[in-house]
């Protein structure tokens, strides 16, 4: 958990991603699957005094991280934390302006089921808005195409839908949105921010028994020594995905 206290944060690179969520002062925001409440917090500023956000996790200890980051940041009067079954949102019909979700589809196990939730929740106009990675579409450099792909493929395991965010679209228009609008940005890392990902990647890949581990650790020491040498490359492009409530 003393990750997730301290990363998480609210920067441009994620201010830039909620831009199409279209967030104002005065809405009743959802922040699906909050984790820590780092975006929660942020979405409060953005909301104001007139308005609201429900932090919604199936996880208590992300609750209470939320409470504490919500009071921190002077901002506990509207920011509320709702502990989720996976299944279904505990909001009621046609009351929430917004509903946002970041890495966070790719876990459900049937995301157009918990996207129809967010239909459901949603006041007619209202806008659902996610942003998911795709793992087979991120690239590391110096690693080869064919040991990448394998070490990808033996992490997969790790979250229900890894490829997630290619399947947004699709998923959006079967929970029943209209005007769904993509975007797709692929900032490139070359400091270093993703070798942490890369790292779980690598346990996963292990724990997954589908792979050498001799293999795995190939993949990571190329990454960490290119990050020494100043030729590290590392993109994981976020599809960002935005739906509306007709009606």
């Amino acid at each position: 958990m003393s990750a997730y206290r301290s990363g998480f944060g609210w920067d441009k690179a994620a201010e830039q991603l909620y831009v199409p969520a279209d967030i104002a002062v005065g809405q009743s925001v959802a922040d699906f699957g909050c984790g820590p409440g780092k975006v929660s917090v942020a979405l409060a500023h953005k909301v104001g005094p007139g308005g609201h956000v429900y932090a919604i996790d199936i996880n208590t200890e992300f609750l209470n991280l939320v409470k504490e980051n919500a009071a921190a940041a002077g901002v506990s009067d509207r920011v509320t934390t709702h502990l989720n079954d996976g299944v279904s949102l505990p909001i009621d019909d046609a009351s929430l302006d917004r509903v946002t979700a970041r890495n966070a589809l790719m876990y459900v196990d049937d995301p157009v089921n918990t996207l129809t939730e967010f239909y459901r929740v949603l006041r007619p106009g209202g806008l659902a808005h996610a942003i998911d990675g795709d793992w087979f579409m991120m690239v590391a450099e110096p690693v080869a195409h064919q040991p990448w792909r394998e070490f990808v493929e033996a992490a997969s395991h790790a979250c229900r839908n890894s490829d997630m965010g290619r399947k947004l679209y699709v998923s959006f228009l079967e929970a029943g949105f209209q005007d769904v609008r993509v975007s797709i940005i692929a900032n490139a890392d070359v400091e270093g921010r993703l070798l942490g990902m890369i790292r779980n990647m690598a346990k996963y890949a292990k724990e997954s028994g589908t792979i050498d581990h001799d293999a795995v650790d190939h993949v990571v020491s190329q990454v960490e020594q290119a990050h020494v040498e100043g030729t590290y490359l590392v993109v994981s492009p976020q599809f960002v995905v935005t739906g509306r409530k007709t009606g």
